[in-house]
């Protein structure tokens, strides 16, 4: 018997009224995510991906059709339901950070674990470690003006870590970011993809797609393309150098 899908949607409909008009968002998309894998959501703008990231990420609710995330039945949940299977089950990477300007890195980090109900010994142990994963073990006091656009991007991955979530849901984490930069996050997603962690990346960019596993495309409200990358992207050699050198990124030529 094949594993059950981490992520399975049947037929999710998302419509919007304004005044008299319906718009639709998104027609009729059916998917299976299953632990594990890398997958890139794309598709230009209007296609549907945001909406589609939102009900995958909790964010928003379908018109129609059923979501089940890691075995929990998402669809009709209440706000406050959503929010709780938000904090246990994803773990979210915005192309804007979302970093909490007047707080160190740490704290960032370690606010999920705050609502989360884990003490505040263990957040800070926690937090560090994650942290030191991601390369920034010497910048935890550090505030997000303190920081590159890079660092800051590493601080919202380790804070979209710190749960353990089921999924990595990164949407456009390398669109404020210069191309040396956007190389170092995603050789990043790479390494937290080996460790077994599942990751939807949303993005416009053709070259950060092709870093995935597997191709999702979207047009006018539904999926017009889903296949195997045959021809992945890896930053291996800047990847291997991660290792060799611990998660001391500035040692990386």
């Amino acid at each position: 018997m094949p594993d059950k899908p981490l992520i399975s949607i049947k037929d999710i409909g998302r419509k919007y009224v304004i005044g008299a008009e319906t718009i639709y968002a998104l027609k009729s998309v059916s998917l299976e995510i299953h632990k594990g894998e890398f997958v890139a959501l794309m598709g230009p703008s209007g296609s549907g991906k945001s909406t589609l990231m939102n009900i995958l990420g909790c964010l928003d609710t379908p018109s129609k059709g059923d979501y089940i995330l890691n075995g929990i039945h998402v669809s009709q949940m209440s706000d406050s339901e959503l929010a709780e299977v938000r904090n246990k089950e994803i773990g979210f990477v915005f192309q804007t950070f979302n970093l909490l300007p007047r707080s160190s890195s740490l704290d960032n980090v370690a606010l999920p674990l705050v609502y989360a109900g884990i003490s505040k010994s263990e957040r800070t142990e926690r937090a560090k470690k994650a942290l030191e994963n991601v390369g920034l073990g010497n910048r935890i006091d550090h505030k997000p003006n303190e920081l590159s656009g890079g660092q800051r991007q590493r601080v919202a991955v380790a804070r979209a870590l710190i749960n353990d979530p089921s999924i990595i849901l990164a949407d456009e984490p390398t669109g404020n970011l210069d191309t040396k930069t956007s190389v170092e996050i995603m050789g990043l997603l790479e390494e937290i993809h080996s460790r077994g962690n599942t990751i939807i990346l949303v993005t416009h960019e053709e070259d950060i797609a092709q870093h995935a596993h597997r191709i999702v495309r979207m047009r006018d409200g539904l999926i017009e393309n889903d296949y195997k990358n045959t021809d992945i992207k890896s930053v291996s050699p800047r990847l291997q150098a991660f290792k060799d050198n611990g998660s001391d990124w500035e040692k990386i030529p």
